[in-house]
């Protein structure tokens, strides 16, 4: 059975130089974006594609990307407005490990992480300018439960298919939702931020490798036609403006 309910969650929003939304291309000027995750709801658990960030790790390591998330973008007062309480969650899929894109986790300490195994090791031991992306680490316990996402292609459930799009991190997946008698969704993650980063095949000043990141790109872009998916776009405000939040669902 495909994917039941699909909710974003709100995590509240950052701010980053237009110099890092497309690398080598734009000046530099601020630009607000924002962050969410995907729950979904499956007749094989509850699933939680990305976690948000904690402003409090934010404000510590990051200060300068101004974080902006009430009480009410918190993971677990989301995971409330659709019902669920964080011990609901019975997965987390990280599409990479960035401090945006983890934070919640430390609300979640008996979901499964699936993760891409070198992912993960990137994170725990980063090279130079990979520190500041890895900063919050809070998710990685004695106790936790990890699997791996390894090879091109991973068929995570029924209707939940995972890509592997290299090059913004070693290990960064996309998700593509497959729903009964529905366009499939397709979430990017960030192998492009933007729609229109999209559209020019632009990459963000944030990398691990730039070429296979554009190889990543165009991998996505021809998926995307190929099943005439609607694509989600995670750091993209006008975009996430026009999208369904939490409590309304897909």
């Amino acid at each position: 059975m495909s994917a039941k309910r699909v909710w974003l969650l709100d995590s509240g929003s950052l701010v980053i130089d237009r110099t890092h939304i497309a690398w080598n291309i734009e000046p530099g000027s601020p630009v607000r974006f924002p962050v969410y995750s995907v729950l979904i709801e499956h007749s094989d658990g509850l699933f939680l594609f990305d976690s948000g960030f904690d402003k409090g790790t934010v404000e510590e390591f990051l200060p300068f990307e101004l974080p902006e998330q009430t009480d009410e973008q918190t993971l677990p007062a989301q995971l409330e407005k659709c019902g669920f309480a964080t011990s609901d969650v019975t997965a987390v899929i990280n599409s990479h490990l960035h401090f945006d894109h983890c934070g919640g986790q430390r609300n979640l300490a008996e979901a499964v992480t699936w993760v891409g195994k070198e992912e993960l090791r990137h994170c725990l031991v980063p090279e130079p300018f990979e520190r500041l992306g890895y900063a919050d680490k809070v998710f990685h316990r004695p106790d936790s439960a990890y699997r791996w996402l390894e090879g091109e292609e991973v068929d995570f459930a029924d209707g939940i298919r995972l890509l592997f799009t290299p090059g913004h991190t070693v290990g960064h997946y996309s998700l593509l939702l497959e729903r009964d008698g529905r366009r499939p969704m397709l979430f990017v993650a960030d192998v492009t931020y933007t729609r229109e980063t999209w559209e020019k095949e632009l990459i963000s000043g944030f990398h691990n490798d730039p070429t296979a990141n554009v190889a990543s790109v165009r991998k996505v872009k021809h998926l995307a036609r190929r099943v005439d998916a609607e694509v989600f776009f995670t750091h993209d405000m006008q975009e996430w403006e026009s999208y369904k939040h939490a409590p309304d669902h897909y």
